[in-house]
């Protein structure tokens, strides 16, 4: 007959520290994986919107980014918007210039689509629609959330390159034209992929669709 064999006490204890140490393991390694877990999914068929016209749905990774659009205080800069969405010009577009929980940046749609990036072009390319005159507001805080479109060192050369701010940006303000504000979803920006050392980053997120609400 054998015998059983009990365990020491210490070997108790180093098997459940190998047990816990396994799980704890597994845990950080999903999370590391799994970026978007925290991140509150937005349902825009469960919101009332009082302005349904100016609403648009930019989905990314992480979820739905909700934007409200001020087409009074921007016509032309908004009207561009809202063409490049419904024509879908922004899917796929990458977040090319990312600068960790300050800013994000895309809609290079010549140089910056995901199936095609030319990293030595990104951020020069161009609509073909031409460039739109500066839209400057004293009155617009870019705060966090802030929606704007890019342009060059100098003014009236927006075209379709748009940013996002995520926080307060004082500077900002009467510098660049704004078309909007993210209303919901923000969280799901701020785990946009980021560069390790610059702004520009290699193998970046994008826009998986852009659409307008109705």
């Amino acid at each position: 007959m054998i015998k059983k064999i009990k365990a020491s006490l210490s070997e108790k204890i180093l098997f459940i520290f190998l047990i816990s140490l396994g799980i704890l393991t597994f845990s950080f390694f999903f999370i590391i994986k799994n970026k978007c877990i925290f991140i509150e999914k937005v349902d825009p068929k469960k919101i009332q919107f009082s302005n349904p016209e100016n609403i648009v749905i930019m989905n990314v990774e992480c979820g739905n980014v909700i934007i409200e659009l001020y087409p009074d205080l921007s016509p032309s800069a908004v009207e561009r918007f809202k063409y490049l969405i419904q024509k879908r010009a922004y899917n796929k577009s990458v977040f090319y210039k990312v600068i960790k929980d300050i800013l994000i940046q895309a809609g290079d749609l010549e140089y910056g689509n995901n199936n095609n990036i030319n990293y030595f072009k990104i951020g020069s390319g161009k609509s073909g629609l031409g460039t739109l005159k500066s839209e400057l507001s004293d009155e617009f805080e870019f705060d966090e959330g802030s929606v704007a479109l890019a342009r060059e060192d100098e003014l009236n050369t927006e075209d379709s390159e748009f940013f996002i701010i995520l926080k307060k940006i004082h500077l900002y303000n009467g510098e660049y034209t704004p078309v909007g504000k993210v209303i919901y979803g923000l969280d799901a920006l701020k785990k946009i992929k980021s560069g390790n050392k610059s702004q520009y980053v290699l193998r970046p997120d994008f826009i998986y669709s852009f659409k307008l609400l109705n």
